[in-house]
């Protein structure tokens, strides 16, 4: 199954958008947990948003870092470089996991971000996320 997952990653650095809409099947199910809002159903999303991808990022590239297949499922960690057309950089990264079925992509959970480009310490990070600084263990 991983196989179906390094097609995909060699049509998206080809830009090959029907190559790559054509691993994924008809009624495809895709989601982002961390950002419920942007869930969709259908292949056609799926056209639409990589076709907006390819345009505003005609430099795309996509690093297939590694990938497991957990039966029908495929985890996989992802590196996403490019530059867009307002002149912007654009990296993400993250893992998506990938239910397939008869060679096709039926669903979708992706964990993808854009990479930060500041220099956020973890202090600074815990704070955010909890409110409290945590103690320096250095003393």
């Amino acid at each position: 199954m991983s196989g179906v997952v390094d097609r995909l990653a060699a049509a998206m650095n080809a830009h090959d958008l029907e190559g790559a809409a054509a691993l994924f099947h008809q009624d495809y199910r895709s989601e982002q947990p961390a950002h419920p809002g942007r869930a969709f159903v259908g292949r056609a999303q799926m056209h639409a948003n990589w076709q907006a991808m390819f345009a505003g990022i005609p430099d795309f590239h996509a690093d297939l870092l590694r990938s497991v297949d957990d039966g029908n499922l495929t985890w996989s960690e992802w590196s996403w470089t490019g530059n867009r057309t307002d002149g912007q950089r654009f990296r993400a990264r993250g893992v998506t996991l990938f239910e397939i079925t008869g060679g096709l992509i039926t669903a979708g959970r992706l964990y993808m971000e854009n990479v930060e480009n500041n220099d956020e310490s973890i202090q600074s990070a815990v704070h955010s996320l909890s409110g409290q600084t945590p103690a320096d263990p250095q003393g």
